[in-house]
């Protein structure tokens, strides 16, 4: 059994009515891998926005593995600390995750993001030291769009990103810098500049998708999907 953990923000989590990403992703494995799978963590909850907290169950199709460590408003600052004990209590195999916008907007630098990513890596490899891991990096949302400043931020990261990948990667436990999603527009795959509607949901899976495909041979090419 292959264990996968989807660990990331408000992108991750989704809210109330959505398929979210790790739906389309788990459809996806479903149809192309040839073994068994499933996904865990110790929340399934989407955020539900009326409420203003993470006590929604009401996927759009509920009838997948709904676990994860994702949290709105959550980001490498908040995922480190607590990712050697999911990893640990839930015998993850694979990390996939999408950090970072969340820590560059409200809580950290560039450099300090990065550090909390090496500190995340370390902390999952002493809980799993053959874990294996997918970093996706950070999408630029409509606040980099209209503030340059924070562009160059979200950029600066990623190159930071792209470098704590290349020094932490190691045979027993690989990690994976994705690529972007393919053709990914803020204005046709986002409800709300940030946030993915149902093409963005497709895009971002795509992305994990193709990085596991081209590396390791788990599952296929992701085919495109607009709903």
């Amino acid at each position: 059994m292959l264990r996968f953990m989807p660990v990331g923000d408000s992108m991750t989590i989704g809210s109330a009515g959505e398929h979210t990403w790790r739906y389309r992703l788990w459809r996806h494995l479903c149809d192309t891998h040839n073994g068994p799978l499933t996904f865990v963590g110790p929340r399934e909850e989407l955020y539900d926005k009326a409420a203003d907290a993470p006590t929604s169950h009401a996927y759009a199709e509920p009838g997948f593995p709904r676990r994860h460590l994702a949290g709105w408003g959550e980001g490498w600052l908040h995922m480190a600390p607590l990712i050697g004990d999911a990893v640990r209590k839930h015998r993850a195999d694979v990390l996939l995750v999408s950090l970072g916008l969340i820590d560059l907007g409200f809580y950290t630098n560039a450099e300090q993001t990065a550090q909390n990513v090496r500190a995340f890596v370390a902390g999952a490899r002493e809980a799993r030291p053959r874990i294996r891991m997918v970093l996706l990096p950070v999408i630029p949302n409509i606040r980099a769009e209209a503030d340059p400043c924070f562009a160059e931020e979200v950029d600066r990261f990623n190159v930071l990103l792209a470098k704590a990948v290349a020094d932490l990667d190691e045979p027993r436990s690989p990690i994976l810098l994705a690529s972007p999603p393919q053709s990914y527009d803020i204005h046709a795959d986002t409800y709300d500049g940030t946030h993915p509607n149902a093409r963005g949901e497709h895009r971002i899976a795509g992305a994990f998708a193709g990085a596991m495909w081209e590396a390791w041979g788990v599952g296929q090419v992701y085919a495109a999907g607009t709903g």
